[in-house]
């Protein structure tokens, strides 16, 4: 018996045969091309047929993971027409006399060492995506497949590293778990494996993969991260047993379906989730949940190649208003910038993206794109229970610029005779020290409070969320966070608003009594988490 340590990223036990995932390697020589025409010809037949591919994987993942997280497809599928992409490997081809695939291959290692050296996380992480369409292209050129994942029966999957084309191919029927060598918390991968509920250990070591063969009986602990090859009896009993509870568990959490968000001394709280997309819906409705605590608007924009007009923003808004009414609906604002760019809003280079121009900033730096969504919110606020919450809030002047935006927008509609809701709420997020230390301030002009706790970390801590490097100092329990988010609920009430919790922390289950005790009104999560969250919530008593 082996055991070897991790970090597990999505939480179930594993049992089965281990299946040791092996890319096709296909070998790029440099050879000299007599006829660089008929190698640009080949390029292109390439290109096509892994365009076709990803538009396939694209569409698989559109089903099973939703739009948002589908959209690293669809960035492959742009990067593969990228013009300085496309130059250089043509000017490598034609001005050097070689093959295609040694273009490509060269082009892809000198792209992904630029992204690489910089310093932006989210340039960063587009070294792999490179790669990833570089291996597919050249996979096309010698018709290789880039990887086989498919297998007879139910196995655990061990690589190096998954590509997000690769895991979103995985035949979730046939996957026990995944566990790689490398990998970050934050990569695309993982958080596909996450939305696909399918367990995963990462970071298990570079000799790895090596010292496992095909076959073998493993298990893997996606809570711990730990994973054991070649159990002994007394092992594998132990994890049956576990296993088996955990799907008890699973199943009596399912009986809660109906049941209130209510401890056991008698104090109410609201549990809603989180969505990216008018396509998460179902799975907020068949999750029980109260309401949605966020609706991240910007992944509409991430989605497009352009700014979305005021229709198509007014139509998704009306359809989630409608699908999810009577119950409460809390859209926040754009917040594109830091890790989340769109190429055509044409932000200029930040050496601190995260500290730039994001969020409530970048509204109101171009107050036409922020009317416009505006405008659409209040439209489809008829059709519904609508909050509006606004992102990244650091001072008074800010909101009360934002106020103003709102109410020049009301008095449009109403001078052109289109309707809008009378009771709309209004609030900010809580995500930076600054709002929590003026919360007193703050709280009189809004009606509600939602503290986004993975930013607040970040800023608080001072601790880059997307460096995979500085996890370990990234306390999310520091004590100074959970003083923040006191000291903000205190005011809240203090002031008349209603404050809730829709960063990572809200469904933090050791944390639960505590914000219960701080006076937090809502809890909002992954619509997968409701019912467990409400399960811990039912366990409470204040009294005790």
């Amino acid at each position: 018996m082996v055991k070897y340590h991790g970090k597990g990223v999505y939480g179930a036990i594993a049992i089965g045969s281990i299946s040791v995932f092996l890319r096709q390697d296909v070998q790029v020589r440099r050879i000299k091309a007599d006829d660089t025409s008929a190698e640009l010809n080949r390029l292109e037949k390439a290109k096509e047929k892994a365009t076709e591919q990803l538009q396939k994987i694209y569409e698989k993942a559109l089903k099973e993971v939703g739009e948002a997280n589908a959209q690293i497809f669809e960035i492959h599928m742009m990067m593969i027409e990228d013009d300085d992409y496309n130059e250089a490997i043509t000017e490598m081809i034609t001005g050097q006399n070689v093959n295609a695939e040694y273009a490509v291959a060269v082009t892809a290692d000198n792209f992904a060492d630029m992204f690489s050296s910089m310093d932006d996380s989210y340039m960063q992480a587009r070294a792999a995506d490179v790669h990833d369409i570089s291996n597919r292209i050249i996979a096309c050129m010698n018709d290789c497949e880039t990887g086989d994942l498919s297998s007879a029966e139910k196995v655990i999957i061990c690589a190096d590293d998954l590509a997000p084309s690769e895991t979103v191919s995985l035949d979730k029927d046939k996957v026990l778990a995944f566990v790689t060598s490398c990998g970050s918390s934050s990569s695309h991968t993982v958080i596909l494996a996450r939305n696909m509920n399918i367990p995963a250990i990462i970071g298990l070591g570079e000799e790895f993969l090596t010292q496992i063969k095909d076959g073998t009986t493993a298990i893997a602990d996606g809570f711990t991260g730990t994973f054991i090859v070649d159990p002994d009896d007394v092992t594998l009993s132990e994890y049956k047993q576990r296993q088996q509870e955990e799907e008890e568990k699973k199943k009596l959490l399912q009986e809660l379906k109906g049941r209130e968000n209510i401890t056991l001394d008698g104090k109410k709280i609201d549990i809603f989730a989180n969505i990216g997309s008018a396509n998460n819906i179902g799975a907020v409705l068949v999750n029980d949940a109260g309401g949605i605590g966020l609706f991240r608007s910007e992944f509409m924009y991430l989605e497009n190649t352009d700014y979305p007009t005021e229709e198509e923003q007014f139509r998704i808004y009306k359809r989630v208003l409608e699908s999810m009414a009577p119950k409460k609906v809390i859209i926040r604002t754009l917040d594109i910038g830091a890790d989340k760019q769109a190429d055509y809003f044409h932000l200029e280079h930040e050496e601190n993206p995260a500290l730039g121009l994001r969020a409530i900033r970048l509204c109101l730096s171009r107050p036409e794109i922020f009317r416009v969504q505006l405008r659409a919110l209040y439209r489809a606020s008829v059709y519904g229970r609508l909050g509006i919450m606004f992102p990244m809030i650091t001072s008074t002047s800010e909101l009360e610029e934002i106020l103003a935006l709102c109410n020049e927008v009301r008095n449009e509609l109403k001078e052109a005779n289109i309707e809008y809701s009378s009771s709309i709420e209004l609030g900010i997020m809580i995500e930076t020290p600054a709002a929590a230390l003026i919360s007193d301030r703050l709280a009189p002009m809004v009606d509600f409070f939602s503290v986004g706790t993975n930013d607040l970390t970040q800023y608080t801590l001072a601790c880059d969320r997307q460096n995979p490097h500085v996890e370990r100092f990234c306390d999310t329990h520091h004590e100074a966070i959970l003083r923040l988010i006191e000291m903000s609920a205190r005011n809240a009430h203090e002031n008349g608003a209603w404050i809730g919790i829709c960063g990572e922390l809200a469904a933090d289950t050791s944390l639960t009594e505590s914000f219960l005790r701080m006076g937090i009104d809502e809890l909002s999560v992954s619509p997968s988490l409701v019912l467990k969250v409400r399960d811990t919530v039912r366990k409470i008593n204040l009294n005790g």
